[in-house]
């Protein structure tokens, strides 16, 4: 399974749910056009996928609306942790840096 050093834009449910299929541990950043913190976010998300064995996704809900109530969004950025396919963490505090996102996959996972 190749492992992806960078992330991958997802625009709909489909799409999603087709990339965790793909692979167990999945990373989501929900994020909206014009968001400042988001923006920022996007090159530490990078590192995060090159540092660790998670693959990245980011999404922006306004085009999949469907996603806003299933992921339960609220605020962005928020990062969801996704382990075969079940929500196994979540990340709703604004910018986080590298090492504390790569930390908060190592904890929620439970391998």
């Amino acid at each position: 399974m190749q492992t992806l050093d960078r992330p991958v834009p997802v625009e709909t449910a489909a799409e999603l749910d087709a990339l965790v299929a793909e692979h167990p541990l999945v990373l989501v950043e929900f994020y909206t056009n014009g968001c400042a913190i988001c923006q920022s976010i996007e090159p530490v998300l990078g590192n995060v996928a090159r540092a660790s064995d998670v693959v990245v996704a980011t999404c922006n809900p306004q085009t999949d609306l469907s996603l806003v109530e299933r992921f339960n969004v609220q605020s962005v950025p928020t990062l969801v942790l996704l382990e075969d396919g079940a929500e196994v963490g979540r990340l709703a505090e604004g910018f986080q840096g590298a090492q504390s996102i790569v930390d908060f996959v190592e904890e929620s996972r439970s391998g």
